[in-house]
């Protein structure tokens, strides 16, 4: 066997220990491979080169993003939560203002995490809390971004109900809204699902390109007006294209 042959069976080797492993450290891939030291070093910077494995701030090995064209392996292991967490943070930490992330179950939208510490007003969000699709700059973020037929079939069948003083109950200007927001990349609202707070969302796509959740920047109305606007939504567009990214989906 010449040593380019070696080189990929010894990778495959590496590789092939992630079908009963989510992550390993170095020391774990050394000894379930059972490969000399230097070699397993020498093969995790070459498989980290190529990104078929990437190193967390862990110090773990998991498998790269690319197998995601390959199959179902890492996307059946990615959890949105985690992979959103730490960019929620961060988004937080920048505007001192809610950060929820919410995903689509059925004709509703659940919240499922929330950064909330440094804001003095808490929300109505709580994880676990479901909304309409229809109510929230969260939710609909959501509807807007799911295939024509599927926003049609939604809207003509559902019942919209007021939660609060701005909740959209005309299907006319639901439809302008999902419109707006479509062009705009993200969607506002003002009172709708609690009177006087507001949020600004941006959609979150999958390796599929298809919107399986939202991220949104919420707080009470009076901060979210003027100049604000613009520069919230310019944030949570970029936390939501970070995410996006992080699950596979490549922006055409």
């Amino acid at each position: 066997m010449d040593s380019k042959n070696k080189t990929v069976v010894r990778s495959m080797d590496i590789l092939n220990l992630y079908i009963e492993h989510a992550q390993l450290t170095f020391q774990e891939i050394i000894d379930l491979s059972g490969l000399p030291k230097t070699t397993v070093y020498r093969m995790l910077m070459s498989l980290e080169e190529m990104g078929f494995l990437e190193k967390g701030i862990d110090s773990k090995y998991r498998l790269g993003l690319i197998f995601l064209h390959f199959g179902h392996l890492v996307a059946s292991r990615l959890d949105i939560r985690q992979i959103a967490l730490p960019i929620m943070q961060e988004l937080h930490n920048e505007v001192d203002e809610a950060i929820n992330l919410i995903v689509k179950q059925d004709n509703e939208a659940m919240y499922i995490e929330k950064i909330d510490i440094n804001q003095k007003v808490r929300l109505y969000t709580a994880i676990g809390r479901r909304s309409p699709l229809y109510a929230g700059a969260c939710s609909r973020v959501i509807l807007s971004f799911l295939p024509n037929l599927e926003i049609d079939k939604y809207i003509e069948s559902v019942e919209l109900k007021p939660f609060a003083m701005g909740t959209i109950t005309d299907k006319e200007y639901l439809y302008k809204t999902i419109r707006q927001a479509q062009k705009d990349g993200y969607t506002i609202s003002h009172s709708e699902l609690e009177n006087h707070t507001s949020a600004i969302a941006a959609p979150i796509f999958d390796h599929k390109g298809e919107v399986i959740a939202g991220i949104s920047i919420a707080g009470i109305e009076a901060n979210y007006q003027n100049e604000n606007v613009p520069s919230f939504a310019e944030k949570v567009k970029r936390a939501a294209e970070q995410i996006s990214e992080r699950l596979g989906y490549i922006k055409s």
